[in-house]
């Protein structure tokens, strides 16, 4: 009977991800989380426009940096 390898059904790049371990696929996905929020991402949901729990006016705006938007003040004589 005929292995069927990854590479036969889909990219070399998911071949690769196939292979991994359940805990080495775990550790990675940690590791794209971490880059994605380091360079701006956010693990806000989007906003469902069709839900009849929508409020439009709760939404807060997204800095253009993808920061908080609070900025660290220094008091002088602390």
């Amino acid at each position: 009977m005929n292995r069927i390898e990854p590479e036969d059904i889909c990219e070399p790049e998911w071949a690769d991800w196939y292979r991994l371990t359940p805990l080495d696929r775990w550790e990675q996905s940690a590791r794209l989380w971490a880059t994605y929020t380091t360079l701006g991402g956010t693990l806000d949901p989007d906003p469902d426009t069709q839900s009849p729990f929508n409020d439009p006016e709760a939404r807060r705006e997204v800095t253009a940096d993808g920061g908080s938007g609070v900025h660290l003040l220094r008091r002088s004589g602390v």
